[in-house]
């Protein structure tokens, strides 16, 4: 367990490099990511030996995801309380813009909501796999 003694030694951590998510429509998640979430390819390669595509994203704001397909990947056991990644939260200085525009491109974000306990505004969203996505907006 750490310490928070001033003399125990810190990991020298800066950032989260990037999420890496499965998911079972390869051609519908990679679509998504582009054209509803504004990703760009960093890296796309199909691993024959697995039967697997790897694709690495570039999100706006610097965020990288990995994508990843494997046949019959096995379903999220419950939404959204499932043991491990609960959600991805972006962070964003404009919600409603990014509302509109997740509208515009097909998305159904959830209505805008304000947390009780730092008054930020925040909203929910599904990739096509159900991996819940949180835009969560934060001050300039």
């Amino acid at each position: 367990m750490a310490s928070d003694s001033p003399s125990t030694p810190r990991l020298p951590l800066t950032r989260v490099h990037h999420v890496a998510l499965i998911t079972a429509d390869y051609p519908r998640a990679k679509r998504f990511y582009l054209e509803v979430m504004d990703a760009q390819v960093i890296n796309e390669a199909y691993r024959e030996a697995r039967d697997s595509y790897k694709l690495d994203l570039l999100l706006p704001g610097g965020i990288q995801l990995e994508l990843f397909s494997f046949p019959s990947p096995p379903e999220r056991p419950s939404y959204p309380e499932a043991c491990g990644l609960r959600h991805l939260a972006l962070a964003t200085e404009d919600i409603d813009t990014c509302v509109e525009l997740l509208i515009a491109r097909g998305a159904t974000p959830e209505p805008i909501r304000v947390d009780e306990y730092t008054g930020a505004r925040f909203t929910f969203l599904s990739d096509p796999d159900g991996t819940p996505l949180e835009l969560y907006e934060i001050s300039p």
